[in-house]
């Protein structure tokens, strides 16, 4: 399948909200208004999937984000590396327009989805349900989205009976059954030992092999960055602003 992003609109701070498809949070299936205004020529197919352009973000008093451009086509993948505490994750939710409190501006489809560092599931749901519930899929396309991941059988454990490697393919499955034109990835392989998370890059790329997306990955691991994406940048500063990685 070839990659797309059809339509994006300009998402800026404080502007009346825009219905935007979403898998970011689990829960009922829903549309979320994330404080965002069309720009007059958002009707029309722009050539990035993501066009990011922030002058800056002030927290606490500090100004902990200067000024950072990013740009990303349909199917390409970026890693967002840095220390720890630097902003990556803030970033990542100005991306996601769960941050509005910033200065700039930022274009981005109406279809994404999101994983957190933690699966984020919902524990009093099952598998299947955790896919159809957060989706809109029926219990036949939830199998197959099991299937996929290694989960096949498993649609009636809850997450409690999921180990934490399990747990985390289904975060996958439910990003991707979302089918989203941009796909925000917050260290989802963190915590797992060298052998889980070789399985969990594998299973990421042959799913995204399937369904080429335009993904931004926020990582602390080079090696990760480097197996994954197809450019690398650092984030680092005070405030912080984005390099090449070396």
């Amino acid at each position: 399948m070839s990659a797309r992003c059809p339509r994006v609109s300009l998402f800026s701070p404080g502007a009346d909200p825009l219905p935007v498809r979403s898998a970011f949070l689990p829960g009922v299936r829903r549309t979320l208004g994330l404080g965002a205004r069309p720009h007059p020529s958002s009707g029309a197919a722009r050539p990035h999937c993501l066009d990011l352009q922030i002058d800056g973000k002030v927290f606490g008093g500090t100004r902990v984000l200067g000024a950072v451009s990013i740009t990303l086509d349909p199917g390409q993948t970026l890693a967002v590396t840095g220390p720890s505490g630097i902003g990556k994750s803030t970033l990542l939710r100005i991306m996601a327009g769960l941050d509005r409190d910033y200065e700039g501006r930022v274009w981005r489809p109406e279809r994404l989805s999101m994983v957190f560092q933690e699966p984020t599931l919902l524990p009093w749901r099952t598998a299947r349900a955790n896919l159809t519930l957060t989706t809109g899929i029926d219990a036949a396309r939830a199998d197959r989205a099991l299937d996929e991941v290694g989960l096949a059988g498993m649609g009636d454990r809850f997450p409690g009976q999921l180990s934490l490697g399990q747990q985390r393919r289904l975060a996958l499955a439910r990003a991707f059954a979302m089918d989203p034109d941009l796909l925000l990835m917050d260290e989802p392989f963190v915590s797992l030992d060298t052998a889980r998370a070789e399985e969990l890059y594998a299973l990421f790329e042959a799913l995204r092999a399937r369904r080429p997306v335009a993904t931004v990955l926020v990582t602390h691991d080079l090696g990760e960055a480097r197996r994954l994406a197809d450019r690398i940048v650092r984030l680092d500063g005070l405030p912080a602003t984005l390099s090449p990685a070396v």
